[in-house]
């Protein structure tokens, strides 16, 4: 278990302090993140990477000379929010555009994406190559579905290095695609994982046995089996890969033993020398190989092993120097320091007039975010453990994070004469940022759709409210999920159209509201039924079946949280 925190839900903040203090030769803060601490020419591509933390040396400790040249770094196993790409991204750039590179989780598409969008509006010339190395998560045809794990590092090495050499945009990530189309990998755990705080694993496998085919959240696996010898553990690993050998992968391969947390070298030397051997026996000539803890996963005890089949220019970036606080290749370039006055502070988002009428409603919806930051620190652990039952249990802690930075970004708003619409925007926006993963994506849009229809001139009639609710659903709807899915909008969609019906037929808006909460939690009551068919827990959607969906049970907390 996770042993040396202090408040849980500033663990992952604590954390980038305390590697940004220890490396400061490498790297330095920015929000949302962390970007290199050297100089780089003008005209340079900007790799950034970026996921949840949890698994160091991914993704901060990739960030230097030849790798990355920022990292964003979201909370616990939740992907950064827009916003903090977006602001590492900037902090990173130097004129020759910027490559987003990450794992394919569906929160981490939704915010890079996003942020993609923002900066290219803000003249930036942006690329995304998303990594899809996991075998396990999605059959060879689908391809495109599958998560990134430890092959990231493929990935983010070749890349980095073909910046660092001066290729465009367009070249660089034409490598990205390449080295990630011929990288695979494949894991097995023996324990779960824990979050800071958590009183158990996010899963467990029975003494003896081990999970085949697990996520580096946590995720289950797809298989389980007995705990073989090391020799028996290369010869299914390494057979896993055979029978999926990239179309034009030659006979050199790079092979990459990565420990998820707490396999000791030790044991993981031990295997790497029955994988070497497998390999060569088939004829395979290794290249360059690494060995130790590169993704990891907090505690787990699990390993994954991938194998990278480089063409002639691949393997020779792979070889390039590089140097970053957790991985280092050939000989050390130097690099001129940057100016300790290169950070600068975060803005404050400007308020603009607003009525009379507004104000006070402003204040009010200020209360009304402290009531759901009370409501969502009392539910965090029990929102945590329903998502577990087939997720990476963070939800409680996301959703705890982004309520208490939109309950302060509120209250600051209201204080210096917001409106009640810019309020909802400035809070949605705060929600966001500190929550990250899909769930502050969502309610980020749900909360600025809110507050455009609110606006800071009227006080909103019980009709206003109505279509306000409804242009968040629209927003939310935009996502993709579909009432069905079992998430947030199984409960979303019968509030807002119970919400309209009873004001349409003449309800007093705290009548309707309240009746609306009340459909609500019976929608989420019976998500319960349900098969995931999106996010993390469709690929072990029969896990969750008798658990209601974390989002949806959320959502009917907060909107009855509100209704007084």
């Amino acid at each position: 278990m996770t042993r040396l925190f202090n408040d849980p839900a500033d663990f992952a903040d604590e954390m980038v302090d305390g590697f940004v203090a220890a490396n400061r030769a490498w790297v330095r803060k920015v929000h949302g993140g962390v970007a290199r601490a050297t100089a780089s020419p003008d005209g340079t591509v900007a790799l950034v990477v970026g996921g949840g933390s949890g698994h160091y040396p991914a993704f901060g400790g990739l960030v230097g000379h030849g790798l990355a040249a920022g990292a964003a770094m979201g909370n616990l196993f939740a992907s950064p929010s827009a916003q903090q790409v977006t602001a590492v991204a900037k902090a990173s750039e130097h004129g020759g555009g910027v490559l987003l590179s990450y794992g394919n989780y569906a929160g981490d598409v939704l915010n890079f994406d996003a942020a993609e969008r923002a900066l290219t509006e803000q003249g930036i010339d942006v690329r995304t190559v998303r990594v899809t190395d996991d075998v396990a998560s999605a059959p060879a045809g689908e391809a495109a579905k599958r998560r990134g794990i430890a092959g990231d590092l493929c990935v983010f090495k070749v890349a980095g290095a073909a910046a660092e050499r001066g290729d465009t945009l367009d070249e660089v990530t034409a490598i990205a695609t390449r080295a990630n189309d011929r990288t695979r990998s494949f894991g097995v755990a023996f324990s779960g994982c824990s979050l800071p705080g958590a009183d158990g694993p996010l899963f467990t496998v029975p003494e003896g046995r081990m999970a085949i085919g697990m996520g580096i959240h946590g995720e289950r696996g797809i298989d389980e089996a007995d705990v073989p010898t090391a020799d028996g553990l290369a010869e299914l690993l390494t057979d896993r890969f055979l029978q999926e050998r990239p179309e034009g992968a030659g006979d050199r391969v790079v092979p990459i033993l990565n420990g998820l947390g707490s396999v000791k070298y030790e044991e993981l030397f031990v295997v790497f020398n029955a994988v070497q051997q497998r390999l060569t026996d088939t004829g395979i000539t290794i290249v360059e190989p690494e060995v130790g803890e590169l993704v990891t996963s907090f505690d787990m005890a699990g390993v994954s092993l991938t194998l990278f089949w480089p063409d002639a220019e691949l393997e020779q970036l792979w070889a390039a120097p590089a140097n970053a606080p957790a991985f280092r290749k050939g000989a050390a370039v130097v690099q001129e320091r940057l100016p300790e006055d290169v950070l600068t502070a975060d803005a404050v988002a400007p308020v603009g007039p607003a009525s009379d009428e507004s104000r006070p409603l402003a204040r009010r919806l200020a209360d009304g975010f402290d009531a759901v930051r009370d409501l969502l620190d009392a539910h965090a652990d029990e929102l945590g453990r329903i998502d577990a039952v087939a997720g990476d249990g963070d939800h409680g802690i996301g959703m705890q994070r982004g309520s208490t930075a939109a309950d302060a970004a509120a209250r600051d708003a209201a204080e210096r004469g917001a409106g009640a619409g810019t309020v909802l925007t400035i809070a949605g926006d705060a929600w966001s940022d500190k929550a990250g993963g899909t769930s502050g994506a969502i309610w980020g849009a749900a909360l600025e759709a809110l507050g455009r229809v609110i606006g800071d001139e009227e006080r909103p009639t019980a009709g206003t409210v109505q279509r306000a609710v409804h242009a968040a659903t629209d927003a939310v709807l935009a996502f993709g999920a579909v009432v069905g899915d079992k998430t947030m909008v199984d409960a979303l969609v019968p509030f807002d159209d119970v919400l309209a019906t009873r004001i349409t037929a003449g309800d007093d808006l705290t009548t309707a509201w309240r009746t609306a909460a009340d459909a609500a939690q019976r929608a989420a009551d019976e998500t319960a039924d349900l098969l995931p068919r999106m996010g993390r827990a469709r690929t072990h959607a029969e896990h969750a079946v008798g658990t209601p969906d974390p989002g949806a049970v959320s959502f009917a907390l907060i909107v009855d949280a509100v209704a007084p």
